[in-house]
């Protein structure tokens, strides 16, 4: 039986590596491959904002140095030191640019740091994959080999069941940090002119607080907080659009789950989304930063009911034939047998 240790920060929640991780793994179960997860679930870590990742990596290490694994499977550069250290052929899942990531939330001086330390511990991976094709051109034109397998979602996990609380709901599901852009979509939301019509935030982040302010006690706006990922779906499947509105994004599985929701999905025209949408076909493309388009994008789906229709059946046509988990697990399954020689 072939052992596979999966490295990554988080492995359970809403958010899309979490998500990415746990399916990843229960497909290799099914697959009869012997699996281990090491995360901040089952690890110590610091919870400071800007500790939580360094911690982990660190503590992490005590759990890998000198275990054997046929494969040890890490994903993104928090988990790049205890893969190094453990034994076995080593991949790196890479679900964004992380030092752009780091740059946005932390400032330029730590970004300059990821960024070089992008460049010293990279080459530790026997192979390097990434979740969407913008990010594989961005370190192909820095000299690195990869390649792209995407992030994928189970159709199994959509429920029957759908939660409406309101007539007309949009609805925000992710953390809510500063690279996700929800103050900019309370800030355009407070602009419609629709009193029937309510946004759902589901998620939590260090930026909370600072979005509760800017929401300003609109009756309007409900701050759900985080809630367990098949609930978040329901929630989902209930609304009229789903809202991503991202300063940086990788390739979201919040819009892969929407689109399997056939809910209607509106994003910022940033990292890997225009991959998976295709403006007024699978869902609406808006510039990143622009309250204005949000804005009239949400009224737009909100009246155009046929507009609506379209991209629901569109977008999740396409989740059918490009991100069902059953097809991307293949392509790590082949990553796995040709690394080891089979």
């Amino acid at each position: 039986m072939i052992k596979v240790l999966i490295l990554s920060p988080k492995a359970k929640g809403i958010g899309g590596i979490a998500q990415h991780v746990s399916e990843l793994a229960n497909k290799l179960i099914e697959k009869g491959y012997n699996v281990k997860i090491i995360s901040c679930e089952n690890t110590i870590y610091i919870p400071i904002s800007k500790l939580k990742n360094p911690s982990y990596s660190i503590f992490s290490l005590f759990k890998t140095i000198g275990r054997k694994y046929d494969i040890i499977h890490a994903h993104n550069l928090p988990s790049i030191i205890p893969m190094k250290f453990a034994k076995g052929k080593k991949i790196l899942t890479l679900h964004g640019i992380y030092s752009e990531q780091i740059e946005l939330i932390h400032g330029k001086f730590l970004g300059k740091i990821s960024k070089w330390f992008e460049e010293k511990t990279l080459k530790w991976a026997d192979k390097i994959t990434v979740v969407s094709k913008k990010t594989r051109e961005y370190y192909l034109e820095r000299g690195f080999e990869v390649e792209y397998i995407p992030n994928a979602i189970d159709l199994k996990i959509i429920p029957e069941k759908e939660i409406k609380e309101y007539d007309k709901q949009i609805i925000y599901v992710g953390r809510l940090s500063k690279e996700k852009g929800v103050d900019i979509l309370i800030k355009a939301f407070k602009e419609m002119d629709m009193e029937e019509c309510h946004l759902l935030i589901i998620g939590d982040g260090p930026e909370k607080n600072m979005l509760i302010k800017i929401a300003e006690g609109n009756p309007r706006i409900h701050f759900l907080g985080y809630k367990p990922r098949e609930e978040a779906i329901k929630y989902i499947k209930g609304s009229n659009i789903l809202v991503l509105p991202s300063r940086q994004e990788g390739l979201s599985t919040t819009i892969l789950e929407a689109m399997a929701c056939k809910t209607p999905v509106i994003a910022t025209n940033v990292g890997g989304n225009p991959e998976i949408i295709e403006h007024m076909k699978t869902g609406m493309l808006v510039a990143s930063e622009n309250i204005q388009e949000i804005k009239e994008a949400m009224e737009l789906l909100l009246e155009n009911k046929d507009l609506a229709e379209k991209i629901r059946e569109e977008a999740y046509n396409l989740i059918l034939k490009e991100y069902d988990w059953n097809k991307v697990i293949e392509k790590y399954l082949k990553l796995y047998n040709d690394i080891l020689g089979y």
